[in-house]
């Protein structure tokens, strides 16, 4: 067996003891600025003592190589040397980022920093989050500490989610939409409502006359030339004529936040599919289906380029035939190209009758639920927590484990309680973890409704991951135990801290996210769900012409071209969980049902996102009789049938032990010392770049939710989700 491989879920380790020092595979971006602070500057900065001792410290990748790619690949940023980022100076850029936001709050507003005390408590944080007993969300972990937050102040990008309610659109048409695309280009998945349909009269542009317009190169003027166009289509102005030549050519890197121009070409497109769908609502009042039809080509857009994933998610009214059959390509085909855009889910009223959308979802799965009552009327779902706290709540977010006000945005953090020894070393690990939600906070968006939401919630997400390793170990009366006195130990800081910030304390702190990426770092199950298997291959993508490609290579990794991405390589990696634990199959629907409701008494005063995987014969003609029972238990619920089929380059991949051992005995370490830093100068190959522009990313389902199966890929097409398993998509 391979050094590394004694340990569950381990692949293998690197062989040297510092990560090397190269530039980024999925992302081109400007470099970072690194500064050192004495003890007297005004900015926070860990000391150089303190940092020293990480320099040859190997971190603890809970997937050993697959958790170094995603690393590599995703959130190590170039430093002003040109270089990669190693894992200890990732975590020292966002550690400082975040004491720095404290700081500033602090100093404006002239309340009391001490020095050596805020020294003590980041060096606390920076471990915990080093031996990753936490991880912040990859929008933090790619964006705090930044130029993009320290220079330009775009605070916004370092929420997970938001959303916005359609309900007063009378007010300000364009307002809705230009908000999801603004904040979708930042990085931050969106959900949205119906609710303003039949409150507008939908005029038509005036096609005689013309409004010349030219569009900035920025993301503001992009969404300005959406609100422009939108308000002529609606109210009858003249027909705008869009001067695109001040965009920036295909293949341009963009400095601040990383990844490739797309040119003008994925704008245009959304021009004419805006105009068209408006113009053929024309004469009438605004239906739900012109709504998620221009959210959903916003959302299309935003991937198209490839710099950006997106996640949406449409709430519509349960008794509206119109919003459920939005995914039903039989009755509309044609959204078949732009549909899988968001997740759709119903307002579900208690005690109504769910037989008729249950035969929906034995089919696709859709659509999912949300009891906004509940949502509403409990912290945790216990008669004790019946608070009326979230009376103002309209929404939630994509894979809906936070309640939201319209406009209101969150930031989510995880914790993996499986890799600490103790209750107490976990309660320690969740006052930072609760601190670095809390302090993004602070942050002042450049959304005005956004920071009157904020400024009043301070809402957070403090989540849990790695439960199915948790209960497989140590069981459900433990993880029982740690949720209650750990939602405890988070209110008490919440009261502290809120306290020392002089803010109001979080409207609520908990949360169970579904995961994606960084979950993967820490060598954890997503959130409650369980693994398709104790042994199984993980498949992610690497751009072609990445110099990472050659070191794995070398190690004997399979890789092969991606079948609907010619710039893409997909490597497999085999993983194994920890001994004992039941795959996916082996819980029931109705545990999986009990397991999600005990979180949301025990933990969520939010709520807990769960995909409930089911056998469409065995289980389908029970989701009935199961949505009667917990709905009283539950704030909102989605479901995904079974599938035995096998399709080319799963994400997940079932295998046996034999042929775990086999693909094992032919992998060698990793040598990533093996990529010298001159190999990236094909980024500046101006033949090269228009073709990487469709690769060049940011972090994929992490800039959202959480979740590969929330958002949304770049190369998404309406087969994606029945093609992949559990919905989600190959990275």
């Amino acid at each position: 067996m391979l050094k590394g491989l004694s340990q569950p879920g381990l692949l293998f380790r690197n062989s040297i003891n510092t990560l090397p020092h190269f530039s980024k595979s999925a992302t081109y971006c400007s470099p970072i600025t690194w500064k050192r602070y004495s003890s007297t500057s005004k900015e926070f900065r860990l000391t150089d003592n303190f940092i020293e001792k990480y320099k040859n410290k190997e971190p603890k990748f809970g997937f050993g190589a697959l958790s170094e790619l995603v690393f590599l690949r995703t959130y190590s940023r170039l430093t002003k040397e040109g270089e990669n980022e190693a894992w200890y100076q990732t975590v020292e850029r966002v550690v400082n980022g975040t004491y720095n936001m404290q700081k500033r709050w602090i100093d404006d507003h002239g309340l009391e920093w001490v020095g050596n005390k805020a020294q003590a408590s980041a060096q606390n944080m920076y471990t915990r989050i080093f031996e990753m007993k936490f991880l912040p969300p990859g929008r933090g972990l790619w964006a705090m500490g930044t130029p993009i937050i320290e220079e330009k102040n775009l605070y916004a990008s370092l929420n997970n989610c938001a959303f916005v309610s359609t309900e007063n659109i009378k007010g300000d048409l364009a307002k809705p939409f230009t908000f999801l695309m603004d904040a979708s280009m930042l990085g931050v998945g969106v959900g949205f409502d119906t609710k303003g349909a039949g409150t507008v009269l939908v005029k038509g542009a005036n096609l005689d006359k013309v409004n010349k317009h030219l569009i900035g190169d920025s993301r503001e003027g992009w969404v300005e030339s959406v609100k422009v166009l939108i308000e002529a289509c609606v109210f009858g102005q003249p027909i705008p004529q869009f001067d695109y030549s001040q965009i920036r050519p295909a293949g341009t890197p963009m400095k601040a936040f990383g990844g490739i121009a797309s040119g003008p070409e994925n704008l245009k497109i959304l021009h004419e599919e805006i105009k068209n769908v408006l113009m053929k609502n024309k004469g009438e009042l605004l239906t739900a289906t012109t709504i998620v039809d221009v959210m959903n080509f916003i959302g299309k857009s935003v991937v198209s380029g490839g710099t950006r994933a997106t996640a949406e998610i449409a709430f519509g009214e349960c008794d509206s035939n119109e919003f459920l059959d939005l995914k039903n390509y039989e009755v509309n085909p044609h959204r078949g190209s732009y549909g899988w855009t968001s997740n759709n889910s119903i307002f579900a009223n208690l005690g109504m009758n769910y037989g008729p959308i249950c035969e929906r979802i034995r089919n696709n799965g859709e659509p999912g639920f949300a009891w906004l009552e509940n949502m509403r009327s409990y912290s945790r779902m216990n008669e004790n927590e019946k608070d009326n706290k979230d009376h103002r709540a309209k929404g939630g977010n994509p894979c809906l484990e936070q309640t939201l006000e319209s406009y209101e945005m969150c930031c989510l953090v995880e914790t993996f309680p499986h890799n600490h020894t103790s209750l107490e070393d976990y309660k320690t690990t969740l006052k930072f973890a609760y601190l670095y939600a809390k302090t993004v906070t602070l942050g002042q968006t450049h959304w005005p409704e956004t920071n009157k939401v904020t400024l009043r919630n301070r809402r957070i997400g403090c989540s849990m991951s790695g439960l199915a390793q948790f209960i497989t170990t140590r069981g459900i009366d433990e993880l029982k135990k740690w949720s209650t006195e750990g939602y405890q130990t988070i209110k008490k800081y919440d009261e502290k801290f809120s306290d020392w910030f002089a803010v109001p304390r979080s409207i609520k702190t908990t949360s169970i996210k579904p995961s994606g990426t960084v979950s993967l770092l820490a060598g954890a199950t997503p959130g409650m769900h369980y693994p398709i298997s104790q042994y199984y291959i993980r498949r992610v993508r690497v751009n072609r012409l990445s110099p990472l490609i050659e070191p794995l290579k070398n190690a004997g990794i399979h890789i092969e071209p991606s079948l609907d991405n010619p710039n893409d390589m997909v490597v497999s990696m085999p993983i194994a969980q920890c001994h004992g634990m039941r795959k996916e199959r082996d819980v029931s629907m109705w545990e999986q049902l009990s397991l999600a409701a005990f979180l949301q008494k025990y933990w969520a005063d939010n709520q807990v996102s769960c995909t409930i995987s089911f056998d469409p014969v065995k289980e389908g003609p029970q989701i009935e009789h199961a949505l009667n029972y917990f709905q009283y238990q539950l704030k909102g619920v989605s479901f995904l049938p079974r599938d035995s089929k096998k399709y080319p380059q799963m994400p997940y991949e079932e295998i046996d032990e034999e042929t775990y051992n086999k693909m094992v005995s032919q992998i060698s370490p990793v040598k990533w010392n093996q990529i010298s830093p001159h190999k990236w100068e094909f980024l500046n190959d101006p033949e090269v770049k228009p073709k990487m522009q469709h690769q060049m990313r940011l972090p994929d389902a992490e800039n959202f939710c959480g979740n590969e199966a929330c958002a949304l890929p770049p190369h998404a097409n309406s087969g994606e989700k029945s093609a992949l398993n559990n919905g989600e998509k190959t990275e």
